[in-house]
Formats: structure tokens, C-alpha cells, sequence
């Protein structure tokens, strides 16, 4: 194995690692995972949307979509109701406990962040989301 090659391992390494402690690091300061979140915050937008449509916005399965929104309707963070023209079609929103909630977490992520790029000069920070940029538009090109 080359010079090149094992650094270029070491690299892939520190994302699945970087990946692994940020998500347990977060989901630990939240209290929720980050799919739930993504729910959550896509609901803080809008007022009341169709369970198919957050799904297709979320970009989720309809399992998983169904599970998270049922846990979260369980911790009352948000409700969902029938049309009533169309009974196959479930609106969901959050209700005010969710809304405060989004705001709570959103104050949560802001220290996260802060903390995870403590030290990090904003030309630091400009450059670090310039080379991720180009590392997910390179990976969204490999054909698996």
C-alpha cells in the first residue's frame, strides 16, 4: 500500500469516526436522533403538511416515517389528523409543545456547533465547508 492510499484511508477513517462520536455527541444533547429532528424542523416551517409530502421532503421511508411520527405524537410533540375529504391522506403539525421544543433544540445545536469548532478561525470554517462541498459533490458522482 502506498503513502497516498494510507492517508487516504486515514481520512476515511476520521469521517466514520468524526460521524460516529458527532452523532452520539448530539443525539445525547438533544435527547433525539437526527431524523426526528429533520421532522421536527421541517414541521417548524409550515403549519400543516401531508404525512406523504414530509416524507417526500425528509426524503425517508414510509416505515420509518410512520414510527417517528408516532413516537413523536406519543411525547405529544406533534398531532395528526385525517383529511376529512380523502381519509387516506394523515396532516401532520407540531403542536406548541413541539414549537418550543424546536426552539430549545435549536439553541442546543448552536453550543454544539460552537463547540465543536471552537478555535476554528472563520477563514478556518470557510475553507473546512468549501473542501466538504467538493468531497459530497465527488462522492454523490461514484456509481455504486
Amino acid at each position: 500500500m502506498s503513502h497516498t492510499c494510507s492517508k487516504e484511508m486515514a481520512i476515511l477513517y476520521h469521517f466514520y469516526e468524526l460521524n460516529k462520536q458527532v452523532t452520539q455527541k448530539f443525539e445525547r444533547c438533544t435527547g433525539m436522533g437526527q431524523s426526528r429532528l429533520d421532522l421536527l424542523h421541517h414541521l417548524y416551517e409550515v403549519d400543516e403538511i401531508s404525512q406523504s409530502a414530509l416524507q417526500k421532503d425528509v426524503k425517508i421511508d414510509s416505515a420509518a416515517i410512520t414510527r417517528h411520527l408516532k413516537h413523536l405524537e406519543g411525547i405529544e410533540m406533534i398531532s395528526r389528523r385525517k383529511n376529512p375529504d380523502d381519509n387516506r391522506v394523515t396532516f401532520v403539525r407540531l403542536t406548541t409543545k413541539g414549537r418550543q421544543q424546536i426552539l430549545s433544540y435549536r439553541s442546543e445545536r448552536a453550543r454544539f456547533l460552537e463547540n465543536m469548532l471552537q478555535d476554528f478561525s472563520n477563514d478556518e470554517r470557510s475553507t473546512l465547508l468549501s473542501m466538504l462541498d467538493r468531497i459530497i459533490d465527488n462522492v454523490s458522482q461514484i456509481e455504486s
